[in-house]
Order: C-alpha cells, then structure tokens, then sequence
C-alpha cells in the first residue's frame, strides 16, 4: 500500500490558503485534494458535493462520528461540523498521490498531530487584521454578524501560529504562489 506524505494549509477564513491551494494542485500532478466533510450550506453555486466539499446533514456528520469515520474533526461553529474522512485519505494515497489538505487551524494541528513527520502544515495569514477584513468584505458572501465572527475567530486562531511548522504571509499572491510551490518541492524530496 503506498503511503504519501501530507502537506496541511490552514489559515484564518480570508487569508488566502485556498487560492494557493488550487494553483498547487492545478500545477502538481502528484497532489490530490483531500476534500473534507462539513454540515454548511453549498456558497452559491460554485461549490458541488463531492468536488469542494462532502455536504452531509448534521444527522449523517454524527453517526459518522460514531463510527470512527474520521481522523479529525470539529464544531467549527455552533452547529457546523467539518471534518477529515480516513477514507478520503486512503482515496487519495491509493491513486499514488501526496495529500493536500484546505482546512481552518485546529483541523491542521490535528492532522499535524496525526500525520506527525510525514506532514507539512504551512500557516497562511495576512499582513493585518484590516487586510483579512476587505478580503471578506470583497467575498460578498458575510453578512455582518458573520464577518465580525469571522473576524474574532481569525484573532484567535493568529495565537495558534507558531504550532505551525512554517508561516507563510500572503501579501502579494504571485510570491505566496511561488514561496507555496518551493516549500512543497522541498518537503516531497525529504
């Protein structure tokens, strides 16, 4: 059975993480998505079941839980559930790829944790908290009561920073995306 490694991007919502993510896997054969579970509603109609994100109903998201489907998960907030499948990951192994991984700050200690040696969690942040605030102002997609949650989460989630192997601040995207690649290059040749 082939084992690959892991690479881990996390961020605070609006710092980037998931634009670099799409241009690695875009440009690297050798990476697959490891696409995780949550309980959210579909954003707009860019987002499909199966290719984002699996949609699953609180109901499912629990007896899932139940029966240790996951290697981690969490209540990202109250009622919203995401998490990894094991068998997403074994998924992505058995096609003899590295895993890539999009997920918020505690789902990457977690799998950091799990993965141990064989992982690389990258923290991606923003210059300033004013940078993240247009970031999510510019989605369109906040309402005001979910901007300023996301905002006081993105405040907590800057103390985890250090837990991280590396940071990489996502000021100008073409360097992020080049500084992103190396970083890759560099642990699959470990």
């Amino acid at each position: 059975m082939y084992k690959g490694k892991v690479i881990i991007f996390s961020a605070p919502s609006g710092s980037g993480k998931t634009t670099i993510v799409h241009h690695l896997l875009e440009n690297n054969e050798n990476l697959g998505f490891s696409i995780s579970a949550c309980t959210r509603d579909k954003r707009g109609r860019k987002e499909e079941n199966g290719k984002d994100y699996y949609f699953l109903s609180p109901k499912e998201f629990r007896n899932r839980i139940e029966k240790d489907e996951f290697i981690e998960w969490e209540e990202v907030y109250e009622g919203n559930f995401y998490g990894t499948l094991k068998s997403e990951i074994q998924r992505i192994w058995d096609s003899g790829k590295h895993v890539m991984f999009d997920v918020d700050v505690k789902g990457g200690l977690s799998l950091k944790k799990y993965f141990g040696d064989d992982a690389l969690a990258i923290f991606v942040k923003v210059p300033s908290m004013e940078i993240l605030k247009e970031r999510l102002n510019d989605r369109g997609t906040e309402s005001k009561e979910s901007l300023s949650r996301r905002l006081y989460k993105a405040k907590f989630e800057m103390g985890f920073e250090e837990q991280f192997d590396i940071s990489l601040i996502n000021e100008k995207l073409e360097n992020s995306l080049l500084e992103a690649q190396q970083l890759v290059d560099d642990f699959i040749k470990k």
